[in-house]
C-alpha cells in the first residue's frame, strides 16, 4: 500500500489522481482465523491494530453488519480530554489522548487532531469545590489540567456570556490539551493500517450467532457463512448486550440514545471546547464553521440513531443562556448514537465468562476520546489473556465484588 504525502499527491494530480488505490481491502471473509473482533469502529479497529503493531498478531477478522465507521464513531461529537478524577480512568484516558497526539503520523493518515484545549464550567458552588478537587487529583495523576476563573473563561472563548441570569460561570476546570479530531478520520486511519498488515475487514457481515462448546467458544455464525477462532472479542456499543445473549451471558448494561446537533456553518468564533454540565450541554466549533451541540442521553432505553425535537428543546435552551449568539442560528442537521451505559459509567475491558471472549464495552457517552488507549489496553488483553496496568480494573468482576468506578458523580458529566 502506497504511502501518502506531499510529494505524492503532486505526482497523483498530474495523471488526474488515476492512481489512488483503495483505502482498504473488501475481502471475502476465511472459514477461519485466529481472532475475530465484531465491530469496525474506532475500538474495534484500534484493537485490531494494536493486535499487528505490539503483538505480530494479523491473522485477524473484524466484522461489521454495516459499514465501516457507522455507528458511533461517526456519530459523536469529536471531543478528547483526560481529566476524571478517579485514578483508573485518568489513567486510560491520558494514554488515549498521548496516542491521539501523534495519531496522524503513526497511521499516515491525517486525523485532524486539533489541541484546542477543554473547559468544564463551574456554575454553582458545588462545581466550584468539585472541579478544585480534579484539579488537585489530575496533579497527583500527571495530567496536565488547571483552574481558571471567569476573566480567563471570557479571554479564552470570547462569545460565552459570565454574568448569565440563572448560573453565572464561576470559573472553569482547563485541559489545555484536551481538544478534538475527525471521528470518521480516526476509524478510516486505522482500517487502513490494519488491511495494509494483512487484517481482513468485512463489512455487511452480521453476526447472527456465537457458537461455544465446553464453556469456549468456537466461532460465530454470520450473514455470510461461519467463521472458526480462537479468540472473540465482542466490541459493539449498543449492542454488547444482544452479542452476549447469544454467548449465553448477560452484561450490566443498557443501551440508552445520545443525540448531537450542528448549526449552519459561521465564521470562526470559538477555537476551544465548552462543556456546562449544570445545564448539560457542550459545544465546540468544526472546522467547516459548523457549531457542534451535544447534551445528556435520553431517558429511556432504546436502539433509535435518529434526533428527536425535544433534544433541540432541552440542549439548545439550555446552552443559549451561555452563548446567546445561538439563538440566532439554524439547525443544520441532527442525529443520535446508541450507547450503552454500566452502572457506574465506566467501560468494561475484561474476560467475559465464556473462555475467549473479550469484552470492550460500556464506554457510555465517553467512547471517542478512549479509541487509541481502549485498543491498547484491548489488544493487550488478548494477545496475553491477561488484563494490563490499563485494564486491571475495568473488568466485569468488579460489579460482583464492589469495585465500582464511579465516573458519573466523581466527574459531575461522563461525556
Amino acid at each position: 500500500m502506497s504511502r501518502y504525502s506531499a510529494l505524492r499527491i503532486v505526482r497523483e494530480a498530474m495523471r488526474r489522481h488515476a492512481g489512488w488505490g483503495r483505502a482498504w481491502g473488501s475481502p471475502e471473509p476465511r472459514r477461519r482465523y485466529k481472532v475475530v473482533i465484531v465491530g469496525a469502529g474506532g475500538h474495534g479497529l484500534a484493537t485490531a491494530y494494536y493486535l499487528g503493531r505490539n503483538y505480530g498478531i494479523t491473522d485477524v477478522a473484524v466484522l461489521e453488519k454495516g459499514w465501516l465507521g457507522g455507528g458511533n464513531t461517526g456519530r459523536n461529537t469529536t471531543i478528547i480530554r483526560s481529566n476524571y478524577l478517579q485514578d483508573p480512568s485518568a489513567a486510560i484516558y491520558e494514554k488515549s489522548r498521548a496516542l491521539y497526539e501523534d495519531l496522524s503520523q503513526e497511521l499516515n493518515f491525517n486525523v485532524m487532531f486539533s489541541p484546542r484545549g477543554v473547559m468544564m464550567l463551574a456554575q454553582t458552588e458545588h462545581e466550584v469545590r468539585g472541579y478544585k478537587r480534579t484539579v488537585q487529583a489530575n496533579a497527583l495523576q500527571s495530567v496536565a489540567t488547571e483552574w481558571i476563573g471567569p476573566e480567563r473563561v471570557k479571554e479564552l472563548c470570547p462569545i460565552i456570556r459570565i454574568d448569565g441570569p440563572r448560573y453565572p460561570v464561576l470559573g472553569a476546570h482547563w485541559q489545555p490539551r484536551g481538544g478534538t479530531a475527525r471521528h470518521d478520520a480516526v476509524a478510516w486511519g486505522y482500517a487502513r493500517k490494519c488491511s495494509e498488515m494483512g487484517m481482513h475487514i468485512v463489512e455487511r457481515c452480521a453476526v447472527t450467532g456465537v457458537r461455544t462448546e465446553g464453556g469456549r467458544v468456537q466461532g460465530v455464525e454470520t450473514s455470510r457463512g461461519s467463521i472458526d477462532c480462537e479468540s472473540l472479542c465482542l466490541v459493539v456499543a449498543g449492542h454488547s448486550g444482544e452479542l452476549a445473549q447469544m454467548a449465553g451471558f448477560r452484561l450490566p448494561i443498557e443501551s440508552v440514545p445520545l443525540q448531537a446537533l450542528v448549526s449552519e456553518p459561521i465564521k470562526p468564533c470559538m477555537d476551544v471546547v465548552v462543556m456546562a454540565n449544570t445545564v448539560h450541554g457542550y459545544m465546540s466549533q468544526s472546522d467547516k464553521g459548523e457549531m457542534v451541540i451535544g447534551g445528556g442521553t435520553d431517558g429511556y432505553n432504546a436502539y433509535t440513531q435518529r434526533g428527536s425535537f425535544h433534544h433541540i428543546e432541552e440542549t439548545v435552551r439550555a446552552l443559549v443562556e451561555t452563548f446567546p449568539m445561538l439563538s440566532r442560528l439554524k439547525v443544520l442537521r441532527q442525529w443520535g448514537g446508541i450507547v450503552d451505559m454500566t452502572g457506574d459509567r465506566s467501560p468494561i475491558i475484561g474476560r467475559a465468562p465464556v473462555r475467549g471472549i473479550y469484552l470492550n464495552c460500556g464506554w457510555g457517552t465517553g467512547g471517542f476520546k478512549a479509541i487509541p488507549g481502549s485498543g491498547w489496553a484491548t489488544a493487550e488483553l488478548v494477545a496475553t489473556g491477561a488484563s494490563g496496568p490499563l485494564a486491571a480494573d475495568f473488568g466485569l468482576e468488579r460489579f460482583r465484588e464492589g469495585r465500582f468506578i464511579d465516573e458519573s458523580v466523581a466527574a459531575g458529566v461522563a461525556h
